[in-house]
This record gives C-alpha cells, sequence and structure tokens, in this order.
C-alpha cells in the first residue's frame, strides 16, 4: 500500500477503516448478544490476482463459505466486498441465534451476518468521509470444501486491485473469526487518495 498511497495517507485510512470496525464489530455483539474483540485490522493494496491464493491455504482444509456483496458510493467509489468464513464452528453460532442447525439455515445465518459485518463497516467509512452507499444483496458464492480458491478467482478477476483489510473476529464464548475483502477498482483507489489529501488538509 505504501506504494499507492503516502505514509500519512495510510495512517489516515487505517485510523478511518480503525473506526469503522469497531462499528461494525459493536453491531455483531448486540446482533449475537456476546462480546467480540477486534484486533487492529491489517491493511494491503495488492492485485487482485493474488487474492485466491493467497487464502487458498487458510481454506483448503476445511468447510468454508464465502458472501459477496457489492457497493456503490458517490464519486466512482464502487466494489464488492467479501467476507470469508471457516464453517466448522458455524453450528454453534446458529443455535446461538435460534437457527436450525442444518447447512441452509447455517448459510442463511452467515448471510445475515455478512450483511450486519459489510454494510455497517462501509456505512461507518462512507460517514467519516463524507459519502454515501447503496447495496446489492448479499450472495454465498461457495460453500465446499476446497472451493474458496475458486470462488475467489472467478470473482477477483472483475476487479483490478483488492484492498484487503484482514479482520478477526474472535467471540469470547464462541470460536468464530472471519476475513473481509474490498474488491475495487483502479479508478476508485484514485477517489479514495483524493479523499485522504482533503480529510489530511482539513486537520
Amino acid at each position: 500500500m505504501s506504494k499507492v498511497f503516502s505514509e500519512e495517507q495510510r495512517d489516515c485510512l487505517q485510523e478511518l477503516i480503525n473506526v469503522a470496525m469497531g462499528l461494525a464489530s459493536d453491531k455483531l455483539a448486540r446482533f449475537l448478544n456476546t462480546f467480540v474483540h477486534l484486533q487492529v485490522p491489517a491493511i494491503e493494496l495488492v492485485s487482485s490476482a493474488q487474492i485466491p491464493a493467497e487464502f487458498e491455504t487458510r481454506y483448503s482444509s476445511t468447510d468454508s463459505a464465502l458472501v459477496s456483496q457489492g457497493f456503490l458510493g458517490n464519486d466512482g467509489l464502487r466494489g464488492e466486498a467479501i467476507v470469508l468464513y471457516q464453517l466448522e464452528n458455524a453450528h454453534r453460532i446458529a443455535a446461538l441465534l435460534g437457527y436450525e442447525t442444518d447447512s441452509i439455515s447455517e448459510l442463511e445465518m452467515l448471510t445475515d451476518i455478512s450483511s450486519i459485518l459489510t454494510t455497517t463497516f462501509l456505512n461507518g467509512l462512507a460517514t467519516q468521509i463524507d459519502n454515501s452507499l447503496s447495496y446489492s444483496a448479499p450472495r454465498v458464492l461457495s460453500s465446499r470444501q476446497g472451493n474458496v480458491a475458486q470462488a475467489l478467482l472467478e470473482t477477483a478477476y472483475h476487479w483490478e486491485l483488492a484492498l484487503k483489510v484482514d479482520i478477526s473476529y474472535q467471540l469470547i464464548d464462541h470460536s468464530f473469526n472471519c476475513d473481509m475483502l474490498l474488491l475495487i477498482p483502479g479508478e476508485a483507489v484514485v477517489n479514495i487518495q483524493q479523499i485522504l489529501t482533503r480529510i489530511l488538509e482539513e486537520y
């Protein structure tokens, strides 16, 4: 990311994302009625072609789910948010929320959680940069063992860059974590640079 953003821009973006992540964590905690521990997210701007291999090892040995949601904002800010899950403990979270513990209900639950995380995070980010976003309906792209890398490959090739936000949500009483990716076109990166410059000039 240092090759695209200046150090000041990178620090500013990190802070904006930290705030948005805090809002998403709080919303998830309220939805699950439990405490959610949130680590500081690692942020990196990479070629979207690098994404599948990066997550293949982490998700190839277990049943996983990948949920995607498109977003569109002002001034060319658009992209696709993807949340990846390992399904090993999904039945426990489903039971906690009152869902049936079959595979269809578990995917419905993960779609609901993805919508909460994605829209809360992006709305929190958009508010800070004086933007507004609209969203497509979330959709499950993969739910089979070893299929996440292929689903990412088929999705990522539509985009030039990925603003990889590596998030770890940990429930105190339950084993649960996920990764979030923001796939964005090159012109959106330019837009983000301009927004960060404006914010830094204001302060």
